[in-house]
């Protein structure tokens, strides 16, 4: 979710106030998810390198997850949805990681859209964190073990969206995206729509999918059992 601070400058506004916009942009998204019958989606809060910015943007992130956690909590147990956190978050503080907690556990046995919330995130952080809890536990590595000591049962993503203009992964599901169909949008997070995220999907579910084959009649069909991550 690319592109806060950029629309908060080009409306001669402090970069916080584009997270703000950013963040009430996060229901509208999750919500569309949910009503088109979306498998899962994860949403890229906070990575490992956003520690690199001002302290006092850093801090203001961390109370927009405490201050969500508290307007959504509502939303996602009316809709079924089943949410979590990934990440190395445990720098939270108590309070926000109460509550964090909390909606997990009331929401762990929902079958509906699997909401991710990646905090405190790095896709090389999470292969090596992995690959401890391998050693830990005197397994070898094959691609199946590793993936069950992953920050989460999400494997195989089908669609990887970036907002904001730039066209690169940034360390973001590494492992997971190893075959996801990408898509680069220009429009910065807070311009975007539950239209755009639609007319995403109908324009990626028209790629062919082959997986490293010749042919295959297999589209990406995001109307059921997919996995969307931003």
């Amino acid at each position: 979710m690319d592109g806060n601070g950029r629309w908060a400058k080009n409306r001669s506004r402090p970069r916080i106030w584009g997270h703000v916009r950013g963040a009430g942009i996060v229901s509208d998204i999750a919500e569309k998810a949910s009503n088109i019958g979306l498998n899962s989606l994860t949403l890229y809060a906070f990575s490992t390198e956003n520690f690199s910015r001002p302290d006092h943007e850093v801090n203001f992130l961390f109370k927009l997850l405490d201050k969500f956690l508290i307007k959504e909590k509502q939303k996602i147990l009316r809709n079924n949805i089943h949410f979590k956190v990934i990440g190395r978050f445990d720098f939270l503080d108590e309070k926000t990681l109460r509550k964090v907690k909390e909606l997990e556990k009331l929401t762990e046995k929902n079958n509906g859209l699997k909401l991710r919330f990646a905090f405190g995130y790095g896709g090389r952080a999470e292969i090596v964190d992995a690959c401890n809890r391998l050693i830990a536990n005197d397994l070898i590595a094959t691609e199946e073990n590793l993936s069950k000591y992953l920050y989460d049962e999400v494997v195989n993503i089908d669609l990887l969206i970036r907002t904001g203009g730039d066209q690169r992964i940034s360390n973001f599901l590494l492992w997971q995206s190893a075959y996801a169909e990408l898509f680069f949008t220009d429009t910065y997070w807070p311009d975007f729509s539950s239209q755009e995220f639609q007319d995403i999907l109908s324009q990626v579910s028209k790629r062919e999918r082959r997986f490293g084959g010749i042919h295959t009649d297999t589209k990406a069909d995001f109307r059921k059992d997919n996995q969307t991550h931003l």
